[in-house]
């Protein structure tokens, strides 16, 4: 798999990438690395189509700059955009996951003209305007929800035992672990932090070994720096982009089992309002945050309908 290291929007980015054709772009999101979706990947390769997954900025072998407002979607989409100018690459699907969704949502609604198609993974889009969706939480007084912990500047160190902390995370957001006990956005005692009781199963090891030595390498600061840059991004978007929505084709998938259902509760018909050519909205019932690592065939699935609708 040739791997390449660009400039690109002024920062280092690593980027895999794996077969020729229309090119299909992949994000990840938190704590993840490109590696996350090999089989997404190889399965669009084989069906001849060019994939490309970069370690997003904050991550991996991708340079991570130290300020929280060195993350926000005009900075992230900005590297996408960056990295299909230095590839020669007109236009992309995008496609992503929990941030990477975020960031791939806001790539379609603020450059339509180079990315042809989005398909979001957990994570479904946030239509600009009005109160955010945090401040909407922080009205409510449910302090305990995770993303504020994750904004704090004590994270870094709690989450720095990666061999601890990735499994750990992987197995409480995961369809694997128990329904009274699995992860749950609003209630600190079932957090993210927590060791995991058992292996993992369903995961490929070799990518569980591969994230853990990545995030020891970098620490986590690059990467919690996209929860910093939430309340920055929103205080422009809200005016800038109120009311924005996504006319190119579109896609959704979650997993039964994730947490983060909760926080935003997606429905078809109400993702229709702002996605107004929505194509596919697929729950995978065994998959918690993870679909793709927990369910590539079924996710590949998805992803390869969705690709079809658009030749």
């Amino acid at each position: 798999m040739p791997h390449h290291r660009l400039i690109a929007n002024g920062i280092g980015l690593h980027v895999a990438e794996l077969g020729e054709g229309p090119a299909v772009l992949f994000c990840h999101g938190f704590p993840a690395i490109g590696a996350s979706w090999l089989a997404q990947m190889q399965a669009v390769a084989a069906a001849g189509y060019r994939a490309l997954a970069p370690d997003m900025r904050g991550y991996g072998r991708s340079d991570a700059p130290a300020a929280a407002e060195a993350y926000t979607p005009f900075q992230t989409v900005g590297d996408l955009v960056g990295i299909l100018d230095r590839l020669a690459i007109p236009e992309a699907v995008v496609v992503g996951h929990d941030f990477g969704a975020s960031v791939a949502w806001n790539a379609a609604m603020m450059r339509p003209d180079r990315f042809r198609a989005v398909l979001g993974i957990s994570v479904p889009f946030i239509q600009p305007g009005g109160p955010t969706f945090l401040d909407a939480i922080r009205a409510s007084g449910r302090t305990g929800f995770y993303m504020f912990d994750q904004m704090r500047p004590e994270a870094d160190g709690l989450w720095a035992d990666a061999a601890v902390t990735i499994p750990g995370n992987l197995y409480w957001t995961s369809g694997q672990a128990p329904e009274a006990t699995r992860w749950d956005p609003f209630d600190p005692a079932r957090g993210l932090l927590r060791p995991a009781p058992e292996p993992l199963r369903g995961i490929d090891p070799d990518y569980v070994g591969e994230a853990v030595a990545s995030f020891s390498r970098t620490g986590f600061h690059g990467a919690l720096n996209y929860y910093r840059a939430i309340d920055p991004f929103y205080a422009v978007a809200s005016g800038v982009y109120s009311g924005a929505i996504i006319r190119q084709p579109s896609s959704f998938l979650t997993g039964a089992r994730d947490g983060l259902n909760a926080v935003r509760l997606p429905t078809e018909e109400g993702m229709r309002k702002a996605l107004k050519d929505l194509r596919g909205f697929e729950i995978v019932p065994e998959a918690g945050h993870w679909p793709q690592l927990e369910t590539p065939a079924a996710v590949n699935a998805a992803l390869l309908r969705f690709l079809a609708t658009l030749r």
